[in-house]
């Protein structure tokens, strides 16, 4: 039965740990993680309340981070968006969760500890995933877990979402999207629906942070977006 947790874990032990320490007023955001191969795990993240010249600095200097790249700058809310490449050891801890078939649905940081929303197709999977992460010497917490079919109000969760929102959730469930490894990519199911790549992810993105919301009992803010 699928299952949506939120797991923490110390920002000490995880992605970014000296850069949190050179930047203790930095405010991270991940829009999207994305396993590329059996061994690069990319995400590509939003950093705030910081200027440009000071965080490339920490990520240049910080062990867990391979290669970066800027690829937005939203001067107006003042956010950077960043394209990383975890080093092997971080990459390998979020293997734990690509190979017991998890899904990364959101991520940021809050008071030194990283919050992952993830998505696993059956409890046994997540119960897979945390042993190994711990395997590895990493204190990870489940703060929240629920399996769907626990929440009676399910068709009210399912009218939250847009229709187009609908359609591209299901169809990339129908694809394969969320298989590991993946069945199609985004961009071939961006050209299946018809609209761009980059519509598509937002699609998603807003999606599954609805559904995510839904079942943590948190309201997710994105229900009156269009998309």
């Amino acid at each position: 039965m699928t299952t949506i947790a939120e797991l923490s874990l110390s920002t000490d032990g995880f992605a970014l740990a000296e850069t949190f320490q050179q930047l203790p007023a930095l405010e991270v955001r991940v829009e999207s993680v994305v396993a590329e191969g059996p061994v690069r795990t990319t995400p590509l993240v939003w950093f705030s309340n910081v200027d440009r010249d000071d965080v490339e600095s920490a990520i240049e200097a910080d062990p867990t981070v391979a290669e970066y790249s800027q690829l937005l700058e939203d001067t107006e809310d003042g956010e950077l968006f960043y394209r990383l490449q975890y080093t092997e050891e971080v990459g390998s801890i979020c293997r734990c969760v690509y190979t017991h078939g998890g899904t990364v649905l959101d991520a940021h940081v809050t008071d030194g500890q990283w919050t992952l929303r993830l998505l696993f197709p059956d409890r046994e999977g997540l119960s897979s995933a945390v042993s190994a992460i711990e395997e590895r010497d990493v204190r990870i917490d489940i703060k929240r877990m629920v399996e769907a079919g626990q929440n009676d109000d399910l068709e009210t969760t399912a009218a939250a979402l847009t229709e187009p929102q609908q359609e591209a959730i299901a169809e990339a469930y129908r694809q394969g999207y969320y298989d590991v490894p993946r069945e199609i990519s985004l961009e071939e199911l961006a050209n299946e629906l018809d609209i761009s790549h980059q519509a598509l992810s937002e699609r998603l993105r807003r999606a599954n942070r609805v559904l995510a919301g839904e079942q943590l009992d948190e309201p997710a803010g994105e229900m009156a977006t269009p998309d």
